[in-house]
Formats: C-alpha cells, structure tokens, sequence
C-alpha cells in the first residue's frame, strides 16, 4: 500500500433542520471543487436562536483529502 499524503480544509455549512444536514451542505459544496475526499472531522457546533428556540445551525468540519 502506498503512503498517503492527506491535506486538511476547513468550511462551515448551515441548516435550518440540524447539524447533520448542516455538516452535509457542507461536504456536498465542497465535493464540487475537491477531489479525493476521505474523511470529516466535526470541530464545533453552533446555532442561532430565535425567540428562545433553535432557528438554525452551523456546523464547522475538517475535511481530509489526498493529494494527486
């Protein structure tokens, strides 16, 4: 097996309907422009509220992906 050598971003989606579809905005804009994704880290998870209720969410990730 080859050694792999991984480079990280980090981006930011948001959802109105909970961190899981907030962190999943987030790895489908980013599958739009990054090739060879292999994995997600979840760094923080933050949210906006409104009227003393959730009203949306914001999750940051580390995506790793391999170098050509």
């Amino acid at each position: 097996m080859a050694d792999h050598v991984y480079k990280k971003i980090e981006i930011v989606g948001s959802s109105p309907n909970g961190p899981q579809e907030a962190a999943e905005n987030a790895i489908a804009k980013a599958a739009e422009s990054i090739h060879n994704m292999r994995w997600f880290e979840v760094v923080e998870t933050r949210g906006q509220l409104h009227a003393g209720k959730i009203a949306h969410w914001q999750v940051t990730v580390k995506i790793g992906f391999t170098l050509d």
